[in-house]
């Protein structure tokens, strides 16, 4: 499915230091050296061909090699609203993400569903995610990741993230997501109307671009946890990006720094 329009704006970023180790037991991750996959999914409740997609990347891990690293995310995008169901995940800066990915990679089309891995499309996702996945997996990560989270004593996330790169690379940012397991959702109109649609690693909270300077980059934010979210089925991702090219230098799920 193809959009009517789209538009483009600034993501804001946020730069601090380090989370402090207060309330809940803190945790601290760090990425490998080697390149883990970023798998992103566009995807819409209100449209029709979404809910294979979903699916996949629901159970990637089955699909991709036992010792493979990869990141899945979920991003709803909400311009498909306008058939009559309104997607309850999306967020309008997954679209405008959507569109920036697609000038990246010199493509012209936004569609659902849509996949990046590593920053690139991935038309043929039914058949081809385990060996781009592979192929990512066999270079040495151009960044390296640190992932730092407490619960708050407000009972909010506290969460910060560093990054850094090799020297002499491109221009690069890094990104938050607070992404979420196990949700549902009863369509009752649109396209999927009288179907239930399961979802998983949907983004609940987006933070970047963060642009490195130096090479490196540090952001700290602290995220509200309404009681409807299940804390078990949380999980923190870092990943850092090259601006030019869109492709991902290095990605990181730490599902023990979300909180339970």
């Amino acid at each position: 499915m193809n959009p009517r329009n789209f538009s483009l704006c600034t993501l804001a970023a946020l730069s601090s230091a380090a989370v402090p180790a207060t309330g809940f037991a803190a945790c601290d991750a760090h990425s490998g050296p080697k390149t883990a996959a970023l798998v992103e999914l566009y995807t819409s409740e209100g449209c029709s061909s979404c809910p294979p997609a979903d699916r996949q990347l629901s159970r990637l891990r089955q699909a991709l090699d036992p010792a493979a690293e990869a990141v899945p995310l979920a991003l709803h995008v909400g311009y498909w609203d306008y058939i009559g169901w309104k997607d309850p995940y999306a967020q309008d800066s997954f679209g405008e993400r959507q569109s920036w990915l697609v000038r990246a990679n010199q493509r012209k089309t936004v569609y659902t569903p849509q996949f990046f891995v590593g920053g690139t499309e991935l038309r043929s996702w039914q058949g081809a995610l385990r060996d781009k996945v592979r192929q990512l997996n066999a270079l040495p990560a151009a960044a390296a990741i640190r992932v730092q989270a407490g619960i708050a004593p407000n009972g909010a996330l506290s969460l910060a993230a560093e990054a850094t790169t090799r020297a002499g690379a491109g221009p690069a940012a890094l990104h938050l997501a607070l992404a979420e397991s196990g949700l549902a959702s009863k369509v009752t109109r649109g396209e999927n109307s009288g179907t239930t649609l399961a979802h998983d690693h949907v983004v609940r909270v987006w933070t970047g671009p963060v642009r490195l300077t130096g090479g490196a980059a540090r952001v700290q934010r602290e995220i509200a946890l309404p009681a409807a979210w299940n804390r078990a089925r949380l999980e923190v991702v870092a990943f850092v990006q090259d601006e030019r090219t869109g492709g991902v230098l290095q990605a990181l799920s730490a599902r023990q720094c979300a909180g339970s």
